[in-house]
């Protein structure tokens, strides 16, 4: 791990290097605030790494990056059920096969003046195609029954971010294992490497706002703990009439 880098008790080195290389990624990509182990809003869950990309005269993005460092920490729980992996494994095809199908019949898509060709632009399921939606939501319920966990849906649902990306090392990446909507950054040979691109979802211009005072206040809180500040010191500093006139 890259000499500067704490790495908090606990934690595994391998976790540690997925966690330092979505923060370089991610400010690579224009989001200048980032932050690690950060409270999200409106759950009790806390980011591996949180971004804000400031926009010219408007709220900037938000992303959020979770970090699997092993399949078993990916699915959470294991199922023992191989008839339910191998319908996984159908449901995601046939997915694929109806985004494949949509792109063809709406060639416009493929002229989208979109300014930032690293995500993708195109939200399938506001097409309205009754087997689309039906696979995508198929594919939602039984990822959720399989792995008896509904973090990332739940961070998509409570929109507690504009973007979101798993980070995983490269032998970990397996299509079906991907939740609807998240990018996927590998860890691989030459580096991050974006292989599948995040769903934008909206959120209002507040909720960004207090996602980007939540990262300020997360870099504070590693800031003082590398500087070994604690409250304590915090109060000791106080003044009553610093800011009179």
């Amino acid at each position: 791990m890259a000499a500067g880098i704490r790495q908090p008790s606990g934690e595994s080195e391998r976790h540690a290097r997925l966690k330092r290389l979505a923060f370089l990624w991610a400010q690579a990509q224009g989001f200048s605030a980032c932050a690690m182990e950060v409270r999200l809003p409106k759950c009790r869950y806390r980011a591996d790494v949180a971004a804000y990309r400031s926009q010219r005269k408007e709220i900037g993005w938000t992303a959020i990056f979770e970090c699997k460092q092993a399949l078993c920490d990916l699915r959470r729980d294991n199922c023992p059920n191989e008839a339910a992996r191998d319908r996984l494994e159908v449901i995601c095809r046939r997915r694929e096969l109806f985004e494949t199908r949509l792109h063809a019949h709406y060639p416009a898509w493929r002229s989208v003046d979109w300014l930032f060709p690293e995500f993708d632009p195109r939200n399938f399921a506001s097409v309205g195609h009754r087997g689309y939606a039906c696979a995508a939501r198929g594919l939602r319920a039984l990822q959720n029954r399989i792995y008896h966990c509904t973090k990332f849906e739940k961070m998509v649902r409570y929109k507690c971010a504009n973007l979101f990306f798993l980070v995983l090392p490269k032998d970990l990446f397996r299509e079906s294992e991907i939740p609807v909507g998240w990018g996927v950054l590998i860890d691989s040979d030459n580096g991050p490497t974006l292989v599948r691109r995040p769903v934008w979802h909206e959120t209002t211009p507040q909720s960004r706002l207090d996602f980007l005072q939540r990262i300020a206040t997360a870099g504070t809180r590693n800031v003082n703990r590398e500087f070994g500040i604690t409250f304590e010191h915090v109060q000791t500093m106080r003044t009553s009439d610093w800011y009179s006139a």
